[in-house]
C-alpha cells in the first residue's frame, strides 16, 4: 500500500469551462474568466514546483491561453478537470471531486432586500434572542461588517447576508455577541436551511471597532451532508487513516474523517501538510483545502495579493513534495475559479488544474472532477464511488 494526498487550492481555476456563459458576475457571463491565466498575464508568476508538475500546460489545455512564467517542461502528469454539478461553489466542487456530484439544484436567495423569507428571519431571531437582524441582503463579507458593524454593536442584532452562492452567513462580534453564541446560532439554524437545499450556514465572527473591524480565523461552516458515500467514507470503512486539513471537515460534515487539522491561516495549514507528508501512515488518505486564495484575494479582486499567495503556496508545495517517498501519490487541484481580474466579487465558472506527482510525466487531457477521487481510490487499492474513472 501507498499514501494519497489530495490538495485543493480553493478557487485556483484555469479558465475554459464550456458552460461559463450560464454563470454570471454583475449580470455578465463568466465566459473568458481564467484565474491563473489572467494573473500570470498581469504579472508573470514564479512557481517552479507546480509549474514543474504542469500548471502552465494545464492552463493552455483548459483555455488555449499561455500563462507567462509557468510554461516550462512538465515533470509530472497534468490535466484539466470539468465540473458536472451546477454550482460554482465550495461544496459542489469538493463533493464531486470526492465522487458525489450534487444531485439537486441548490436554493439561492434573491438579490433583494430583504433577501430572506420571513420564516427564516423569524427563526434566526428566535435562536439569537433578538428583536431583529441586520443587512438581510446580498453583500461582500468584509463590506457588510463595515456597513452594519456599528449598528450591531449598538443593538446586538446579528448581521445576516448571502451571495450568489447557496449560503446564509451570519457575522457577529466575538466579544459583544459572543463566539460560542454565534456558532450555536448557526449550528441550530442549519437544519432548517438544509431542508431548503441551502448548502451552508456560515458563522463569520469579527473583532474591532468601527472603522477597524477585522474578521477572525474562527469561521465555522455548517454544510449539508453529501447524499452518498465519498472517498473519505469509503477509506474510513476500509480501515484506512484519514486526515482532513483546513475546512475539509466542515465541507463533508465531519463524515469519514479520523483526524482534523485546523489553523489560523493557510501558513498553519501548510505546516500541517508538510508534517503529514513526513508522518502520515502507509495506506492513508490526506485531504486538504487552502482557502485564502479565495477569501483574501479572489473575492476582493486583489490581483497582486493572489499572485503573491500563489507563489508562496508553491514554496509550501516544494517543501511538501520533498517529504514524499516512492509510491506516494499527490494531486493538486481546485474546486472552482475566482478570477481577481473579473467583474463583480463572485466565484467564476472555470475548469481546474489536475497536477499529479507519482503518476509519471504525461498529459492526462480533459478529465472530470469525479475522476480525481476515483484515481485516489485506485491508488489506495479501494473501490471508487460510482462517479469517476481513474486516470492511473
Amino acid at each position: 500500500m501507498t499514501r494519497a494526498f489530495l490538495i485543493v487550492m480553493d478557487s485556483v481555476g484555469i479558465g475554459g469551462a464550456p458552460d461559463a456563459d450560464q454563470y454570471f458576475n454583475d449580470g455578465q457571463p463568466d465566459t473568458g474568466a481564467n484565474t491563473v491565466g489572467h494573473i500570470a498575464q498581469a504579472r508573470p508568476l514564479s512557481m517552479p514546483h507546480l509549474a514543474g508538475l504542469g500548471l502552465g500546460h494545464a492552463v493552455r489545455l483548459a483555455s488555449g491561453q499561455d500563462a507567462p512564467g509557468l510554461m516550462v517542461d512538465p515533470q509530472g502528469a497534468w490535466g484539466a478537470a470539468t465540473e458536472l454539478s451546477r454550482g460554482k461553489d465550495t461544496p459542489s466542487g469538493h463533493w464531486e471531486i470526492a465522487g458525489v456530484p450534487v444531485p439537486w439544484d441548490w436554493h439561492y436567495f434573491p438579490d433583494t432586500t430583504p433577501a430572506f423569507p420571513p420564516e427564516v428571519t423569524a427563526r434566526i431571531c428566535e435562536l439569537a434572542g433578538t428583536g431583529g437582524i441586520l443587512a438581510n441582503c446580498h453583500a461582500s463579507g468584509t463590506e457588510v461588517i463595515d456597513d452594519f458593524g456599528p449598528e450591531h454593536l449598538q443593538t446586538g442584532w446579528p448581521i445576516c447576508y448571502t451571495s450568489v452562492d447557496s449560503v446564509l452567513q451570519i457575522a457577529a462580534h466575538e466579544d459583544v455577541f459572543g463566539l460560542d453564541r454565534l456558532i450555536d446560532l448557526c449550528r441550530d439554524l442549519a437544519p432548517m436551511l438544509h431542508q431548503m437545499r441551502v448548502g451552508r450556514v456560515i458563522a463569520r465572527p469579527f473583532l474591532g471597532q468601527p472603522g477597524s473591524f477585522q474578521r477572525t480565523p474562527n469561521r465555522r461552516d455548517f454544510a449539508i451532508a453529501p447524499p452518498a458515500q465519498t472517498i473519505l467514507d469509503i477509506a474510513t470503512k476500509a480501515g484506512r487513516v484519514t486526515h482532513a486539513i483546513g475546512k475539509i471537515g466542515d465541507i463533508f460534515s465531519h463524515r469519514g474523517i479520523a483526524h482534523l487539522h485546523k489553523g489560523k491561516s493557510d501558513a498553519d495549514l501548510g505546516e500541517h501538510l508538510i508534517r503529514l507528508g513526513r508522518e502520515a501512515p502507509e495506506g492513508s488518505l490526506t485531504f486538504a483545502n487552502f482557502v485564502e486564495f479565495d477569501t483574501n484575494f479572489g473575492h476582493r479582486r486583489d490581483v497582486a495579493g493572489y499572485a503573491a499567495q500563489l507563489e508562496w503556496f508553491d514554496t509550501v508545495a516544494g517543501r511538501f513534495l520533498a517529504t514524499l517517498g516512492p509510491g506516494d501519490l499527490a494531486i493538486f487541484t481546485a474546486d472552482h475559479g475566482n478570477d481577481p481580474t473579473w467583474r463583480g466579487t463572485d466565484h467564476t465558472r472555470e475548469r481546474v488544474p489536475v497536477l499529479v506527482h507519482g503518476a509519471g510525466t504525461r498529459s492526462l487531457g480533459q478529465v472530470g472532477f469525479g475522476d480525481i477521487g476515483a484515481t485516489v481510490m485506485d491508488h489506495l487499492g479501494l473501490a471508487a464511488p460510482e462517479h469517476g474513472t481513474s486516470f492511473l
